[in-house]
């Protein structure tokens, strides 16, 4: 064969493979759909993936973040399970009326995402917990004990032990709000901590996307948010008080547990993770290499964790 027919035929050869392999690929975000409804009238923003007849699970984010957290996972599970990722009240996409016309505190979060859950029919699913996660989440797991088929925890804490020696300054704020209020705002909203909770004390900084705590702090610093958030941290109190019930929550339902959890956060500490055992002994617990959002840094090792999991429960 000739140099110009061998030619033709390597890119004839070369753009079948190109077609091919585009027919392949699909966009993550095909997958996925974004709405809003309407529940104690106010705009609650969703993320939905997934066949609506799947298994649900309901991701509830972290602070200061929004169902925006779960957009690299959400693809990797939407072929087999219904996914739905909510924003909070004064979070992410969802209404964040000023606490004069809002009463910011977990029991109220927990309320609208337990409205949000029954206004979409959802009452049998797997609660997916990371940071405030755990407080909506469990406070809902009390309210509607029968909903609850398992939980995934990352990085959210109902033990003691868990809290790591940054939250000594954040206790200080509960003793005294109009006092350690700025110190609060430093160890916590400012852009120094924003960027800390992702990155916290990995060996790796050069895997962490900027974009995630410019963007978060970006979102701390709208309008009315300072107040929102320093009001709803101020009833995060509340939380520690609650975790003698959710442990007892855990010991009496024995639910099927999987916890992910990132052992470079600042916040969390590793004691937090392995004391899920201590409430369900067959918890399976899982140290990562990643940060309090772990999803930033081990998207692909918690997606196969995850499904696995889900696997074997939807058996």
């Amino acid at each position: 064969m000739n140099i110009p027919a061998l030619l033709a035929l390597s890119t004839a050869a070369a753009c079948m493979t190109v077609q091919v392999s585009a027919q392949d690929l699909r966009s993550s975000r095909r997958s996925i759909s974004y709405h809003a409804a309407e529940i104690d009238g106010l705009k609650i923003f969703y993320r939905e993936a997934g066949p609506a007849d799947a298994p649900t699970v309901l991701l509830l984010h972290g602070f200061p973040s929004s169902s925006r957290m779960w957009e690299p996972l959400l693809p990797l599970l939407a072929d087999k399970y219904h996914l739905v990722a909510p924003d909070y009240p004064g979070f992410g996409n969802s209404s964040a009326p000023p606490p004069s016309s809002f009463e910011y505190t977990f029991d109220n979060l927990a309320k609208v995402m337990n409205g949000l859950a029954t206004k979409l029919g959802i009452t049998d699913y797997v609660l997916f917990m990371q940071d405030y996660g755990g407080p909506v989440g469990f406070r809902m797991a009390l309210s509607y004990p029968e909903r609850i088929r398992a939980v995934i925890i990352q990085n959210a804490v109902p033990h003691e032990q868990g809290l790591s020696p940054l939250w000594e300054a954040r206790k200080k704020y509960w003793a005294n709000p109009a006092l350690e209020l700025e110190n609060l705002k430093a160890n916590f909203t400012s852009l120094e901590a924003t960027r800390l909770r992702h990155v916290g004390s990995s060996a790796y900084p050069d895997r962490y996307d900027p974009d995630t705590w410019t963007d978060e702090y970006a979102f701390l610093t709208r309008p009315g948010q300072i107040d929102i958030q320093t009001t709803l941290f101020l009833d995060y109190r509340t939380n520690v008080a609650s975790y003698p019930l959710w442990q007892k929550w855990l010991r009496d339902t024995q639910p099927p547990t999987l916890v992910v959890w990132g052992k470079y956060d600042p916040s969390f500490t590793v004691a937090g993770a392995t004391a899920y055992a201590d409430d369900v002994p067959k918890a399976e617990v899982h140290i990562l290499d990643a940060g309090h959002f772990a999803l930033d840094e081990a998207t692909d090792e918690i997606a196969l964790l995850v499904r696995s999991f889900l696997d074997r429960l939807n058996k």
